[in-house]
């Protein structure tokens, strides 16, 4: 299902309006047929990808809150992230792979995911978002760990700059058991690196 988009209008004049000087400043012709209608899709797109901003990531995780007795490792992994980096506002994107021990408390599966959304759909740098993310699933579950490992690809590396185009970002953020004990980081690692399906 195809979430329904709702853009502030006058967010949405102001930018395109920002962005039609911009198209001219860079040697385009913002009246040429092509661009017409660019700066009002960048405008909306710019809202899209800046939508976490509105969105609270632990009211987000406290909608599916449940009491439950398990006590075991539950990982949910390969998450696609999709963010901006703050300092070129180009496009970063990888996966997360997030792990927590229930301490009498366990959070509807989908929750996770969004939680990553709502802190990625925002100017990011990629080492903030992951600890974002930890101490997010840390405050609202208390559990007995957290884990959080993100691999990235940085479209300001890549396209620009060092050009270095097969280059990815890995970032890690432990608490609890994970940063505690060894044999329990090691398992997370290795079940996030297996193929079990």
């Amino acid at each position: 299902m195809q979430e329904k988009l709702i853009y502030d209008d006058k967010v949405t004049d102001k930018l395109s309006a920002i962005y039609k000087e911009v198209l001219g400043e860079i040697g385009e012709d913002p009246n040429r047929e092509g661009l017409l209608k660019t700066p009002e899709r960048v405008a909306k797109a710019l809202q899209y990808l800046t939508k976490g901003y509105d969105e609270d990531p632990e009211e987000i995780l406290k909608g599916a809150l449940f009491n439950e007795e398990y006590s075991e490792m539950v990982i949910v992994k390969d998450i696609e992230v999709y963010s901006m980096c703050e300092h070129h506002m180009l496009p970063f994107f990888g996966k997360a792979h997030i792990a927590y021990i229930p301490d009498g408390k366990i959070v509807g599966l989908s929750k996770i995911p969004r939680v990553v959304d709502a802190f990625a759909r925002r100017l990011q740098v990629q080492e903030r978002l992951t600890i974002e993310i930890r101490d997010c699933i840390e405050k609202t579950l208390n559990p007995k760990g957290v884990a959080v490992v993100m691999e990235c690809n940085h479209m300001c590396m890549q396209m620009r700059g060092v050009q270095k185009q097969n280059s990815s970002t890995t970032s890690s953020a432990f608490t609890g058991d994970f940063l505690n004990n060894d044999s329990t980081r090691k398992e997370f690692i290795n079940l996030v690196q297996a193929k079990l399906h």
